[in-house]
Parts: C-alpha cells; sequence; structure tokens
C-alpha cells in the first residue's frame, strides 16, 4: 500500500522528523486558502499522486503570490499528469499539498528499504538528491552509498554517523543528520513499512536538515496491525477492478495481455503466467482465488476479469490440493451461465476430486476446452485467443 506526501510527512512528523508546514487542499479556493494560513512570500504547490516523478512532469510548483497559488491550482488540480513511474496514461490529480518555501542549499536522497537479497533493512543515502536521483545511480553509482542494518543489533549511532560523514554532509549537521537517520529506521520499523524515502532531504543554509519530501509503502499483510495507516488509503489512486477485487478476498492484479488467468495459489499462478508466455501469449492479469474459493468468489473472480475488454480468452488453472476440483468446476460453471460468457474458456484441473470436476465440466453443456497439463492449457488457450 501507499500513501501520499503529505500523509508520509504526518508519519515523519509523529516520529520526530523535521518537515516543512504544509496544508493538503481539495479544490482551488482550499489552496488558496491554505496558502494564506501559511503565510509568507512563497509557496509550493504539489500535485499528490501515488508516483514518483512530479516535478518533472509539471506537478509541482513555486507560487510567490496568492494569484499564483490560485493560477497553479487550477493548472495542476484535474490535470493528468505524467511521470516516468505513472506510464503514458498518466494519474489524475485530485489532491494537491500547499507547503511553505524553503530554504535549499544541499538537497541529499536517504531511504531505508527492505533487502530481500541480504534479509536485512538497507539504508540508502546520497549526497546527490533531487530529482535527478535515477541519473545519478546509473551514471554515477559509486556516489550512492547502500548499509545493511541488521535488524537484532538495531541501528547504532556509529552507523549513522558514519553514513552521514559518507555522504558529505558537514560536521554541524552532523548530530542532527543521525538523529532524523535513526528516527528515520524507527518509522520504517514500527509501521511495518517495506520503503520510507526522503528525496530530497534538504540542508539549508543554517545547516539545518529538515525532509522535503516523504514516500512510504507498506506490507499490506501487515495493515491489519495499524487501522491509522489503512485510514491513509486513497481508492483514487489504485486500480478500480484490483479495489472490486480486494472487496472479496482476490488477489488480482491487471495486465496488459489478452488471456485472463483464475489459478489457485500464487506460485501456480506466477507459474501459468509463465506457461502462457512461453507459448507466445500474453497474460491478462494475475489472479489468485485462494484455497477457499466458493462459487460466489470464482463467479466474481470472472466478472472482474471480464471487465477488460482487451481480454479473448480464459485459462482456468486449477491444482485441488486444499480447494476441491469439483468446487472449482461448480464455480466455473455458475461463472459461465451469470456472466453470459462471449470468451473461449480453457479448464485444467488436478488434484483432490478432479474426476467428478471434469465430469461436472462435460456434463455442463457448456463450450468448455478441457486440458491435462499446463503445457496443453497454455498452448490451446493461446491458440483460443488468436
Amino acid at each position: 500500500m501507499k500513501i501520499h506526501e503529505y500523509q508520509g510527512k504526518e508519519l515523519l512528523k509523529k516520529f520526530g522528523v523535521t518537515v516543512p508546514r504544509g496544508i493538503p487542499a481539495f479544490s482551488v479556493d482550499e489552496a488558496v486558502a491554505a496558502a494564506e494560513k501559511l503565510g509568507g512570500p512563497v509557496w509550493v504547490v504539489k500535485a499528490q499522486i501515488h508516483a514518483g516523478g512530479r516535478g518533472k512532469g509539471g506537478g509541482v510548483k513555486l507560487a510567490r503570490s496568492l494569484d499564483e497559488v490560485r493560477q497553479l491550482a487550477s493548472q495542476i488540480l484535474g490535470m493528468q499528469l505524467v511521470t516516468h513511474q505513472t506510464g503514458p496514461e498518466g494519474q489524475k490529480v485530485r489532491r494537491l499539498y500547499i507547503e511553505e518555501g524553503a530554504d535549499i542549499q544541499k538537497e541529499y536522497y536517504v531511504s531505508v528499504v527492505t533487502d530481500r537479497a541480504t534479509q536485512k533493512v538497507a539504508f540508502i543515502a546520497s549526497s546527490e538528491g533531487g530529482m535527478d536521483i535515477e541519473e545519478v545511480a546509473e551514471s554515477t553509482p559509486e556516489k550512492i552509498i547502500t548499509d545493511y542494518i541488521d535488524p537484532l543489533v538495531g541501528f547504532t549511532t556509529e552507523q549513522a554517523t558514519k553514513i552521514a560523514k559518507a555522504i558529505e554532509l558537514p560536521a554541524e549537521s552532523i548530530d542532527q543528520a543521525v538523529d532524523i537517520f535513526q528516527k528515520l529506521y524507527q518509522c520504517y520499523m514500527e509501521t511495518d513499512a517495506s520503503l520510507v524515502e526522503i528525496n530530497p532531504l534538504n540542508r539549508d543554509s543554517s545547516n539545518n536538515i529538515i525532509a522535503l519530501d516523504a514516500k512510504f509503502n507498506f506490507d499490506s499483510n501487515a495493515l491489519f496491525r495499524h487501522p491509522e495507516i489503512v485510514e491513509y488509503r486513497d481508492l483514487d489512486e489504485e486500480d478500480p477492478a484490483e479495489v472490486e477485487a480486494s472487496k472479496f478476498d482476490l488477489a488480482y492484479i491487471q495486465l496488459d495481455g489478452n488471456i485472463g488467468c483464475l489459478v489457485n495459489g500464487a506460485g501456480l499462478a506466477m507459474a501459468t503466467m509463465d506457461t502462457i508466455k512461453l507459448f507466445g501469449g500474453e497474460p491478462a492479469n494475475f489472479l489468485d482465488v485462494g484455497g477457499g474459493a466458493t462459487a460466489e468468489k470464482v463467479t466474481e473472480a470472472f466478472k472482474i476479469m471480464l471487465k477488460n475488454e482487451g481480454v479473448q480468452a480464459i485459462l482456468v488453472n486449477i491444482f485441488g490440493g486444499i480447494m476441491r476440483c469439483d468446487i472449482i468446476a461448480e464455480g466455473v460453471i455458475a461463472a459461465c451461465k451469470a456472466v453470459n460468457l462471449k470468451v473461449p474458456l480453457v479448464v485444467r484441473m488436478k488434484g483432490t476430486n478432479e474426476e467428478l470436476g471434469k465430469k461436472l465440466l462435460a456434463e455442463s453443456g457448456l463450450p468448455i476446452i478441457s486440458a491435462d497439463t499446463m503445457a496443453e492449457a497454455a498452448q490451446k488457450v493461446v491458440a483460443a485467443a488468436k
């Protein structure tokens, strides 16, 4: 799960990280009122979407008068903001963040992220923060410092000091930076985040350190522990089909292909997609109905898949372990009738009550294409889609 910048800054502030004063706004009038309340000669008008690169895409602008705040808010609010993270279709801006101007002397980059390769937490920092951090990582990777934190030891003052010195912070700023780095790690751990990123982390002309941005990703499996973070969820930023699927406890991710996939088990779903690709097809989605799928769940899964107009065939691939094949067969039959299925359907099932499941499908009177192996199923669905 992701949250907006202003929500991330609320979290950082709770953990003692210094952030600029700012107020979220959902309309142009609210943006102007926010600027008036903040006071001062300069404000930053920021688009709030779940993607990086907003500045380069035209979603972050400086205003030097209230009239300019109104003008920029009118331009940015409602725009389709395209960044390197949104893809060419962009993301509609529905929220703004009006923030006081900052005295920027030098920008740095810091983040705390889950590193699966080392099974540790990685603290990443650079002396070259700001809009071009991706370019820095590509052209001058030596300027990116990565240090690993042993979760049993924690993030020590010595380790944080070493990082602060490595990114060439001046002596006057070291103690502040160490304090912020440790609070960042504490925030990451206590919120069950998978990423906490500040880019840029600013040093002003008085050598004070302040977080000018905040990006958070959270481990969705841990959200049951954090109802206060779940309240930050913005459904407008998520794929409508994925939001609908979550209501029925379906793990669904929409893709760009034309072959719908309904599978039980995440590993089998990944393998099914790989097999479709192997035989020249393109999966239209990842869909794991889980081990406790009911006829209702399968019907909803079909409805969600078929909302994607690009789907030209569907492959159901079931391993009947916890889930019985006859229950899935009943669900498939009910779903086909409920949605008045018009596209070819290939079904492959193995495991518990396999023969009974196949018998139910065969006697359903529906034009279902049966397959015995994954390879056969993939070949048949690719051919059917063509």
